[in-house]
């Protein structure tokens, strides 16, 4: 393979696992058309006041997979929880300004969104507001390939919200923007390499030894404190976007711990993760048009008939990858819808919200769904897939 055909396709393969490529990150427009207005996340439903404290933990024990020379595996988690109260504190940040600016010169939106516009989205979290009382189940959150955790925040407030603690990791030298104590913004190294002399599959067990040290450190009360006061370590359970999304399944493969698992409109990659999960519930729901059944280059068949509990296999009409994030969300309130995605950035929201609350409500706090049975008119974009 010649160096100009290898970084060829490089670049394909990582803005096709972001998303990038037929997917947007907001619709092509003018700088004037964007509104330099405050934009604001989609309110949580639930009852519960949400709460987040931002980590940097690392894991000592693992070198990191990118840069060997890196002392340990570094990965920043944004804890979303339920919380006393939230009044008298600020609200949480989105994300950092050079955050943002990263995100934009991905998707070559630098200079017609300000960074500082996205970084000031308004969230419904209060930092570091006091954790509520009780005990409740932890769900873990990975982003897709080469964006950060913060494309999830408003699906981690929605479960905080209705009573979970919810941490959202990002995995250092994946993304292209997530910023380390010190203002450090690591370049995404695995972008450079995945496709080239690392495959996808290396990506994915590599999360899953992330997310596992994950519910290590925030079960262990002598590190977590009043984080691991909160958390039911029986009830666990891990769900994520794209790449993301197949790190949930290898994750459960991996840690008998993580109970149930959904994958946004990801590819698997480690073939035989759905068939040792075991028994342990597992959701799919993806664009229609990515992973339907009608799309026989993606892996979601055959791994639906590796799964032997509980499973659902849902397609969204009219949905893009980004779909299930927050950003179709955020690019509206912009005046920057994708004209490619037949589905609105508000109904993209009301289907994940609604259909993976109600998959860690029925696994991992026992309460019934009728949502899941089966096709609704209350959600006619919704297919159910069944296999012979």
């Amino acid at each position: 393979m010649t160096g100009r055909s290898r970084t060829s396709r490089r670049t394909v393969l990582t803005a096709l696992l972001a998303g990038a490529v037929s997917v947007p990150l907001l619709g092509a427009a003018p700088a004037s058309s964007a509104p330099a207005g405050v934009l604001e996340l989609p309110s949580p439903t639930g009852p519960r006041p949400v709460g987040r404290r931002t980590l940097h933990l690392v894991d000592r024990h693992r070198g990191d997979p990118w840069v060997p020379a890196a002392r340990g595996r570094e990965l920043m988690v944004s804890v979303s929880y339920p919380a006393r109260s939230s009044g008298g504190r600020p609200a949480a940040a989105y994300m950092t300004e050079r955050e943002a600016q990263r995100l934009l010169e991905l998707k070559g939106l630098a200079g017609v969104v300000p960074a500082a516009t996205v970084a000031g989205t308004r969230t419904h979290a209060q930092a570091d507001a006091p954790p509520a009382p009780g005990r409740f189940p932890l769900v873990l959150l990975s982003p897709g390939f080469s964006v950060s955790r913060t494309t999830l925040t408003a699906l981690a407030g929605e479960l905080a919200a209705r009573g979970y603690v919810v941490a959202a990791v990002d995995h250092a030298y994946e993304s292209v923007g997530t910023e380390f104590p010190g203002g450090r913004v690591p370049p995404c190294v695995a972008c450079d390499r995945v496709g080239v002399d690392v495959d996808e599959a290396t990506v994915v067990r590599g999360r899953a030894a992330d997310l596992s040290f994950v519910i290590d450190e925030l079960t262990d009360r002598r590190r977590a404190g009043a984080l691991a006061r909160m958390i039911d370590p029986g009830r666990i359970g891990a769900a994520g976007h794209s790449m993301g999304g197949a790190a949930a399944m290898a994750t459960m493969a991996a840690d008998r711990r993580v109970r149930a698992g959904v994958n946004m409109d990801g590819g698997f990659f480690v073939p035989d993760a759905g068939h040792r999960i075991g028994g342990r519930p597992f959701m799919m729901i993806g664009a229609e048009s990515i992973h339907g059944p009608g799309n026989t280059a993606s892996d979601w068949a055959a791994t639906y008939d590796r799964l032997h509990g509980w499973k659902r296999w849902l397609s969204v009409a009219g949905a893009g990858h980004f779909s299930f994030t927050d950003i179709p969300w955020l690019a509206e309130q912009l005046g920057l819808p994708d004209p490619e995605v037949p589905l609105s950035g508000e109904r993209g929201w009301y289907i994940t919200r609604d259909y993976v609350g109600a998959f860690f409500d029925l696994h991992l706090r026992g309460i019934a769904q009728p949502l899941l049975l089966g096709p609704t008119s209350s959600y006619p974009e919704v297919g159910f897939h069944h296999r012979p």
